[in-house]
């Protein structure tokens, strides 16, 4: 009986886990640094549960850009790694999220966000339909180009020619999508 037991215990616990699993696919629940990204959740709600983007909070709060990325939007936020602010020139991080620094902290950070929702999917239609580049404004003025590098992943270039590959896409949010990349873009300045 108390084999019985156990192995009903296991099954209904392997159902339910199965259950939950299958309920975030379905939501579009994605993993990014180590926590689970909600789409019921806005851009900052979510973002500052990731492990792997700590400098980017920690920028966007100095530049107190917060309430803005809490906001309806929608946006679309390409999310620069740890370490992608880590391989910047040495200072450089910490010369940005200086009080003096802010107006060109929060020009660097808008230059990572577009307004509107721009999903995998609608970036490579603009690539195809633009010949192989898309280029789109940014909510700081600037341009991003995105190109295919490869069949599947999408290049998205700044205005020095600097690159950045998307690693992570479509981290659906309430008020819009974030693209994980692996470098920060720069606008000209």
């Amino acid at each position: 009986m108390r084999s019985i037991k156990k192995t009903f215990s296991t099954l209904l616990v392997a159902f339910f886990a199965t259950t939950f699993v299958s309920a975030q696919s379905m939501d579009n629940t994605v993993e990014v640094g180590g926590s689970a990204m909600y789409p019921k959740k806005n851009i900052v709600e979510n973002a500052v549960n990731s492990k792997a983007h700590t400098t980017l909070v920690a920028a966007v709060k100095a530049a107190g850009l917060v309430e803005t990325l809490q906001s309806s939007g929608p946006f679309t936020v390409f999310a620069p790694v740890n370490d992608a602010f880590e391989n910047l020139p040495d200072g450089t991080v910490e010369t940005l999220l200086k009080k003096e620094n802010k107006s060109t902290l929060t020009a660097v950070l808008t230059y990572h966000v577009l307004a509107g929702n721009y999903s995998a999917d609608e970036l490579m239609k603009r690539i195809k339909k633009g010949g192989g580049k898309a280029s789109l404004k940014t909510v700081s003025g600037g341009t991003l180009k995105f190109v295919m590098n490869g069949s599947k992943n999408i290049k998205v270039v700044d205005e020095n020619g600097n690159s950045a590959n998307i690693s992570i896409y479509n981290v659906f949010q309430s008020n819009g999508v974030i693209h994980v990349v692996d470098a920060v873009l720069l606008p000209k300045m």
